[in-house]
């Protein structure tokens, strides 16, 4: 018998590192409108090909193309480009405020604002989001008061969390946020057993859940893929792919083979591949996955192709690992400039009205964020006390607990 050659194996590695120049040659792009939109109710073995073109809407002159292009009004993308840059500017104001040692961390989300908004502003009122820690755009989408999310960022006074939540994992059940988990996976599961739930219940409300795509690696991506496909629960799976878990590049996920939106259809689920930084894509394919949701046809998976332009967190260093102003070069360009371009081409917007909005936004977030302050930051210790470790725990609090209490309370 021949002798054998020694094994091996191979590590992935990006493209480009620190010093050398960007290179976005590895993501596979479709023309803007080239590609199909089908049916909701077709079986999912129709729609393979979703999993591996991508869904775009916006062209560079910023006119929309293609049967994706989706019915909406201009008004509506306004309200959508307002909450997009007001994601922004709260983002780069937290920013500022935990260099100044306000707040101890914070997660931006710059450049991944069109998926959280346009899934905000596309669900219904009733329907429940299981984000992971960069759809801040949601709750500024539904109109979620800053002043209140700065508070829990600063772990305050007023903080509605009383402190019990790392800075930037908010909880606002009025607004369909469900509670942000540090262990990421895991809205996932939750997503799909919420769904099931409200099925079960007879009601119309679906849910919609989000990871990374470093987190399609972890066991609750695919057994919530399993639940999803056996019970048909009324679901929608996002994988954000913003290119970077942390500082590993997304082909030690998997991305270099089958796309991510792929491993869907080993489930029996569609996987729609999706431009996450075309708002009207973010929004038709929204609407396409919700409608499918809630006319029983079950479950989908959608991948949003972005590009993750901040630091991971305000922990992380991106200069040590990818090409400095990387972000500069992703050939999917950034969602608000793209949208504002399509409004202006449209005769929907000027230059003068979006300085003007921006100038609005930024005194809106300034005065927001002087209110949360006064109720106290790091610096001042003015966080929230401690003798709320007892509440909203138990509905009716154990007699040991009850001690504890009062020793505490001295």
């Amino acid at each position: 018998m021949a002798e054998a050659p020694p094994l091996r194996f191979r590590v992935p590695e990006p493209l480009a590192r620190p010093g050398e120049q960007p290179d976005f040659s590895y993501v596979q792009i479709s023309d803007p409108g080239a590609v199909q939109r089908p049916d909701v109710a077709a079986a999912s073995a129709e729609l393979r090909d979703l999993s591996y073109s991508l869904i775009c809407v916006l062209g560079d002159d910023g006119v929309a193309v293609g049967q994706w292009a989706p019915e909406i009004r201009a008004e509506a993308l306004i309200v959508g480009l307002r909450a997009m840059m007001t994601t922004r500017a709260y983002d780069a104001r937290m920013l500022r405020a935990q260099r100044q040692g306000k707040t101890s961390f914070y997660i931006a989300s710059t450049g991944e604002e069109a998926i959280a908004v346009g899934q905000a502003l596309e669900l219904g009122q009733r329907d429940m989001f299981f984000p992971t820690y960069r759809q801040q755009g949601w709750l500024v989408a539904r109109g979620w008061p800053l002043v209140q999310m700065m508070c829990q960022v600063f772990s305050n006074e007023q903080d509605r969390l009383r402190g019990r939540q790392m800075p930037i994992m908010y909880s606002a059940k009025d607004v369909g946020f469900f509670s942000i988990s540090g262990n990421l996976g895991t809205q996932y599961i939750q997503a799909v057993g919420w769904a099931m739930a409200s099925a079960i219940k007879g009601d119309t409300a679906i849910a919609s859940g989000v990871v990374g795509e470093g987190a399609t690696a972890e066991a609750d991506f695919h057994h919530a893929l399993t639940f999803a496909s056996t019970y048909d629960a009324p679901v929608i799976l996002n994988v954000v792919n913003n290119q970077w878990a942390i500082s590993s590049f997304q082909g030690i996920a998997g991305g270099e083979g089958p796309s991510f939106a792929a491993r869907a259809i080993g489930y029996g689920i569609p996987g729609l591949r999706v431009d996450g930084n075309d708002y009207l894509a973010v929004v038709a394919a929204t609407r396409w996955a919700a409608e499918r949701a809630r006319s029983n046809h079950g479950p989908t998976v959608i991948e949003w192709v972005t590009y993750r332009a901040a630091a991971h967190s305000t922990s992380d260093d991106p200069s040590k690992y990818r090409p400095k102003d990387e972000w500069k070069s992703w050939p999917l360009g950034d969602p608000i400039d793209r949208l504002q371009r399509h409004l202006i081409a449209s005769g929907a917007w000027s230059h003068e009205q979006h300085a003007d909005l921006h100038a609005d936004i930024e005194r809106l977030v300034l005065e927001a964020a002087k209110e949360a302050e006064s109720y106290g930051t790091l610096l001042d210790g003015r966080v929230a006390s401690s003798k709320s470790i007892f509440d909203d725990v138990f509905e009716v609090m154990p007699p040991h607990l009850r001690r504890q209490q009062r020793e505490l309370e001295g």
